[in-house]
């Protein structure tokens, strides 16, 4: 871990600057050089109209950064002991929620049964905020004292020991403004785990993690402000990391990579209830008809209107598991005309009908049930 700040003022190191700042920085010259792509390609055009009229690829990060505004909120230090266990209730729609291990080791399980592992140095996000539990790592044993909450000036504390602790995490949210949260519903997994090791860039990552964790042990003036600073160039690498680890994998984030198609599908993510044909499609991408079918069908692997298909039922999926929306209010948010067109779309593509999908034992019912008890044991 780092040394404890020094600063007669409390506020940020000068070392924590330059990573700030040179996190910004390469963040902004991928936007440049990406903006700069596309000056060229259009140039181009107006120099050759006969050339095609399909723009240069651009990587997934550089298409999908300037869509992304996200603001982070770093909501608890954890510090538990021997046995321990938190339920994260699912945060509101535009929340995802992230955990970033600084020592020590978990597990992370969803409401679905899938558990994680995260050791000192794993970094978690659900993009979709989904409930969750996380619990120490073995189950036998002592157990811990009940957790408490504690505040060390503007940093909440969670704890079960008084003593030194086995593990400890920063826990926290990101918020995703407008039409946005869509588009990370539909390029981003249900989770994404990254684990820091020995290359130079989960080493600059590492850094970023031991800041963070340093200016929230510190808690010193500012200290929420810095970290939330920090957390914000660390999750656009860890985003960066995921789209070019799945680039070759995802269709969506394919089609994001170009410039074309990425118009087109951030039109249908801003209104999927709108009754898109492909001439209005078309026109958002600034391509022929036949140029956007071609991408379509080269990258993410259907047509352009069979995309919007499987993007609206992909969305109604989430809103079902998330929101408390009735079914026909579900169907009209996402294009549907009537709750029975929209019952039969989905039961065709998914196998199983709306409502019996919300109506699961491992949906949102169980999981509140589970919060409740485990917070009446707490109590």
């Amino acid at each position: 871990m780092l040394a404890r700040l020094n600063s007669a003022l409390g506020l940020a190191h000068p070392h924590y600057i330059l990573l700030i700042h040179s996190m910004l920085w390469e963040i902004g010259a991928n936007m440049e050089l990406a903006m700069l792509s596309r000056r060229k390609t259009c140039a181009d055009r107006i120099k050759h109209p006969d050339a095609g009229t399909e723009a240069a690829p651009l990587n997934p990060l550089s298409a999908i950064a300037p869509l992304f505004r996200v603001r982070p909120e770093i909501q608890d230090v954890c510090r538990f002991a021997l046995q321990w266990e938190v339920v994260h209730e699912a945060e509101p729609t535009g929340f995802a929620q992230f955990h970033i291990v600084t020592n020590g080791s978990c597990l992370l399980e969803r409401y679905c049964g899938e558990t994680f592992k995260l050791e000192a140095g794993s970094i978690l996000l659900l993009p979709q905020g989904d409930s969750h539990v996380v619990r120490s790592a073995s189950r036998g044993g002592s157990s811990g004292a009940p957790i408490r909450t504690e505040y060390n000036n503007a940093i909440r504390i969670k704890t079960n020991t008084r003593d030194a602790s086995d593990t400890e995490l920063i826990c926290g949210r990101l918020r995703f403004d407008g039409a946005m949260y869509s588009l990370v519903t539909a390029a981003l997994p249900k989770a994404i785990v990254l684990s820091i090791g020995r290359t130079d860039l989960f080493d600059r990552m590492r850094m970023l993690v031991q800041a963070i964790d340093e200016e929230l042990q510190a808690a010193r003036p500012g200290a929420a402000t810095i970290a939330t600073e920090l957390a914000t160039a660390l999750f656009v690498m860890m985003l960066r990391m995921h789209f070019e680890q799945s680039a070759s994998s995802s269709g969506i984030i394919r089609l994001l990579a170009s410039s074309s198609s990425a118009r087109a599908v951030t039109a249908m993510l801003r209104a999927p209830a709108h009754p898109w044909t492909l001439d209005e499609l078309a026109a958002e991408a600034h391509v022929s008809r036949a140029t956007l079918v071609r991408i379509f069908r080269r990258e993410g692997d259907l047509p352009p209107l069979g995309f919007l298909s499987e993007l609206r039922l992909g969305l109604a999926r989430q809103r079902l598991s998330s929101t408390n929306a009735t079914l026909a209010q579900v169907a009209a948010a996402v294009g549907y005309d009537s709750e029975s067109a929209f019952s039969r779309a989905f039961r065709k593509r998914y196998g199983i009908s709306p409502g019996r999908l919300r109506a699961r034992p491992e949906g949102r019912s169980r999981v509140r049930n589970d919060i409740q008890s485990a917070s009446d044991a707490q109590t």
